[in-house]
């Protein structure tokens, strides 16, 4: 993947650009073709139109909407004849890739979060018709952004993109909800907001840099008979919190599958 088009660059491809380009890749390594674009970052060739690329590409980004598909996918033949073609398209599966890009030189379902743009996401991959230099060669370019894996089983890959792609959605909505409720209780807005956000950001840097459980480790806060237990009772009650982001992520993978079939 020497030279990659991103066809459509909103949030996610301008993330992951951004990411790319922090990590030092030479800008000259990508191209976008994108009408709406404002404007590229330096040294990265913007088009507006599919018939201004000159085809120096050798693989291809599609980002745009996946309700889409149907429309500009006839458009884009020329562009990704005997490429490799990569796909952000939430729920279109590798059958539907290969249809709507028959000749392409292979496929791969790709589906990182925001965090790509600080080099901090995981990059959920699934592919097919790949040979073992481009499976390698794509592996390396996405695990730039963060870190890469291989789903073998791609029915699968509604649910992680789930709980890896849109769960920093959640998140979010999680640390305003815990800054809300201290709200909720009296405590002023910019200090709560303060307090919430540096409360996650360092429970989450602890996490990742412990051998122990996210489970254990909330043990570990928790004294016995203490005001952290007493707060956790609530959550755990019923397995409430669990059972809450199940529904989440159900609805969140649930849609995926309507996606696909729209297509």
């Amino acid at each position: 993947m020497d030279h990659l088009l991103l066809i459509g660059c909103g949030n996610m491809g301008g993330a992951m650009l951004a990411g790319w380009l922090a990590a030092g890749e030479d800008p000259a390594r990508f191209s976008v073709l994108d009408p709406a674009l404002p404007e590229a970052p330096d040294g990265v060739a913007l088009y507006r139109d599919a018939a201004e690329v000159p085809g120096a590409h050798d693989s291809v980004l599609l980002g745009f909407k996946p309700q889409q598909l149907g429309a500009l996918g006839p458009g884009l033949q020329g562009l990704t004849e005997g490429r490799t073609v990569c796909s952000l398209l939430a729920g279109i599966t590798l059958d539907q890739l290969a249809a709507a890009f028959p000749q392409g030189a292979g496929h791969i379902r790709v589906m990182p979060n925001l965090a790509a743009r600080i080099n901090k996401s995981p990059v959920i991959l699934a592919e097919r018709g790949l040979d073992a230099d481009a499976r390698d060669a794509a592996f390396a370019l996405f695990d730039t952004l963060g870190s890469a894996v291989w789903l073998g089983d791609e029915t699968q890959f509604d649910l992680v993109t789930a709980l890896a792609g849109s769960g920093p959605g959640f998140v979010y909505r999680f640390i305003d909800a815990l800054a809300g409720a201290a709200i909720d209780l009296g405590l002023d807005e910019t200090t709560a907001a303060a307090l919430a956000l540096a409360t996650v950001e360092g429970a989450s840097a602890l996490a990742a840099a412990s051998d122990a459980s996210p489970a254990i480790l909330a043990d570990r806060v928790a004294s016995p008979g203490g005001m952290t237990r007493e707060g956790l009772n609530v959550l755990d009650e019923g397995a409430a919190l669990r059972r809450l982001l199940a529904r989440t992520l159900a609805a969140t993978r649930d849609k995926g599958a309507a996606l696909s079939r729209s297509n």
